[in-house]
């Protein structure tokens, strides 16, 4: 492959020495050594094992082969735990797969704590964090700093560069995989580290309504949510930086799936809206829930509407669920807003104890406001998840959750990349527009609290896009890798000096 060019398209030359300089700088920082890799093991990992069956790759002893691992029945998730969305498309595709017989197998870049790669993109992490948080407090370094790097910067080819350099450092952790495993890449580094591996099977998975180059994997298959995001990266749209492309996306290289969603989710989507309607004739309270992003961004928002809903609360209108994720310190800000304003509280930690009061709800009352927050990654985001089925509304920035089956109201999204997810949303007729101002916010809270159309019009959507097939991309998804390995094994065996099967 010819790294000065992307799909055909010739790369800047400041822009390729520029990803040499990032690359050598994480390298020297990191003490990156390419002769040094992990040898994988499987085991159970937690929570997720138990929902559907995941297998967690770690380092384990030297072996020929990745230990535990069936690559007949098995396909790879490569994601890494920057934020909770890519964590989240990972569950999907996970349970997905498990609905379809495959055992998932999880890798996470983040989980060999003493390689170059994991502090890479620790490093990196916390720089996007910082830009999350500070878009929340400050308007104007939202409009004019973060705004533009989470859309102009992200979106010209010339972004690939420094990614593709920098699968160099990210690399040696997929060195173990069989060459012909389904691969699964819910982020873009991740892709281009499995391209750079040598893995002839890998899907990488688009997560965003917005076409950004960032995302673009040369060597996989790409997959989209929306009609609208295939034309855009199928014409690689606006990513010249102002210069025309000749060469588009091949059309062997894009697939249109639909959302990705877990199968848990999909199969109960007629029971779950019906119990929405039934709680609404019978003027039940109304469960509302509120979901932290990964950068915890959103803890000065979720106050003002608890405390625009303070009335509603008291008098047993409204419940709000709030997920704080694994934000301890988020929490500590919300807890002390919200005793300010005397709202009292209840907090759930214990998993286990999650589950069984999500059950008790999906049949019996709720009142009040009840706190997530739990320690280990998997609950911290899998609680939204589990959570979203039992609730009238989930309250959201247009991020990953912006495609899932349930009534949505979309709060100010962090990064203007997650625009276009308020859009598809409100276009499908399964959320609201975007509620940017605190003035919007409260006048859509109080309609529904108040009244029952807006919710009667999302379920009824809902239930229409379900059978549509709008929320089956995670199965789509999964089924064009195993076509893609197929693919690779008849292309192998045609291949010169090969035998014909």
């Amino acid at each position: 492959m010819d790294e000065s060019r992307i799909f055909g398209n010739a790369l800047p030359v400041r822009s390729l020495k520029r990803a040499e300089r990032t690359f050598k700088a994480m390298a020297r920082r990191f003490s990156f050594d390419p002769s040094v890799y992990p040898r994988l093991v499987a085991t159970p990992m937690e929570g997720a094992h138990e929902a559907f069956g995941v297998m967690k790759l770690e380092e384990g002893p030297a072996a020929d082969k990745p230990r535990g691992l069936d690559d007949g029945h098995g396909i790879v998730l490569g994601t890494i735990r920057m934020g909770f969305g890519h964590y989240r498309i990972g569950l999907a595709i996970a349970s997905a797969a498990r609905s379809m017989g495959l055992t998932p197998y999880w890798l996470d870049l983040m989980s060999f704590p003493d390689s170059a790669a994991s502090k890479t993109i620790k490093y990196l992490e916390d720089l996007y964090n910082l830009g999350s948080r500070l878009s929340q407090k400050s308007r104007l370094f939202d409009r004019y700093v973060w705004d533009r790097v989470t859309s102009e910067t992200a979106k010209r080819l010339s972004y690939t560069s420094r990614d593709r350099a920098l699968s160099r450092i990210f690399e040696p952790i997929l060195r173990d995989l069989p060459k012909d495993i389904p691969f699964m890449s819910t982020h873009p580094w991740t892709g281009q580290a499995a391209v750079r591996a040598g893995l002839d099977s890998v899907v990488a998975l688009i997560p965003d309504n917005y076409p950004l180059a960032f995302h673009l994997v040369e060597g996989a298959v790409h997959t989209v949510q929306a009609p609208s995001l295939y034309m855009g990266y199928r014409t690689l749209r606006d990513m010249g930086g102002g210069e025309e492309l000749f060469h588009a996306l091949p059309k062997e290289d894009i697939r249109y799936v639909g959302h990705y969603v877990d199968h848990e989710i999909i199969s109960a989507v007629e029971g779950d809206c019906a119990a929405r309607l039934k709680r609404l004739r019978d003027k039940e309270t109304r469960r509302f829930l509120l979901t932290m992003g990964g950068a915890g961004a959103q803890a000065r928002r979720f106050a003002d509407i608890a405390h625009a809903c303070k009335g509603a609360l008291e008098n047993g209108k409204v419940s709000l669920l709030i997920n704080m994720g694994d934000h301890a310190g988020r929490w500590a800000e919300l807890r002390a807003w919200l005793d300010a304003d005397g709202i009292p509280w209840e907090l759930h930690q214990d998993w286990d104890g999650t589950k069984a009061f999500t059950e008790e709800i999906r049949t019996g009352p709720v009142k009040g406001v009840h706190v997530f927050l739990h320690k280990t990654f998997f609950a911290a985001v899998y609680t939204t998840n589990v959570l979203m089925r039992v609730v009238d509304v989930m309250i959201t920035k247009p991020s990953e959750l912006s495609v899932y089956p349930v009534p949505k109201l979309f709060i100010q999204h962090v990064g203007k990349h997650e625009v276009w997810g308020a859009i598809r949303g409100s276009e499908l007729g399964d959320g609201t527009i975007e509620t940017a101002s605190d003035a919007s916010l409260r006048q859509v809270l109080r309609l529904l609290i108040e009244e029952d159309d807006l919710i009667e019009m999302y379920c009824g959507n809902i239930l229409r896009n379900a059978r549509a097939g709008i929320y089956d991309g995670a199965y789509g998804a999964v089924h064009l890798a195993l076509e893609r390995r197929s693919d690779a094994a008849r292309a192998d065996a045609c291949a010169p000096g090969v035998a014909r099967v």
